[in-house]
């Protein structure tokens, strides 16, 4: 189990390190996922004690909700001042992000319909 935690970690670390040397726009956890991917693709398929870490991880996510909102809480007379752009830029990047996602859907699939 601790092999694939620290799989999952160099991944990290090694998507960090590339967007760090790169100068690219790309958080580094998200080019550590795209490295993990390729290197699950190429061994083909998911360890089960991989798989076992996964979910362990994916069950205790919400724990990772606990540090924003604390920042909530101990920011509350911030956010009570500046709720207006604050909601005003939630809808509109909740409206854009549903339309973005219903547009790629519909060029991916655009050759499938038959």
């Amino acid at each position: 189990m601790l092999v694939y935690i620290t799989v999952l970690l160099v991944c990290q670390l090694a998507g960090e390190v590339t967007a760090h040397l790169l100068g690219l726009p790309v958080p580094g956890p998200v080019i550590g996922m795209v490295l993990l991917f390729v290197a699950l693709v190429i061994k083909g398929g998911v360890p089960p004690a991989m798989e076992q870490v996964c979910r362990s991880f994916l069950t205790n996510l919400s724990l990772l909700f606990v540090p924003a909102a604390v920042g909530v809480s101990v920011h509350f007379a911030l956010l009570a001042r500046e709720w207006l752009p604050i909601t005003a830029a939630v809808l509109i990047s909740t409206l854009a992000t549903i339309a973005i996602t219903g547009l790629v859907m519909v060029g991916l699939t655009k050759g499938h319909d038959k």
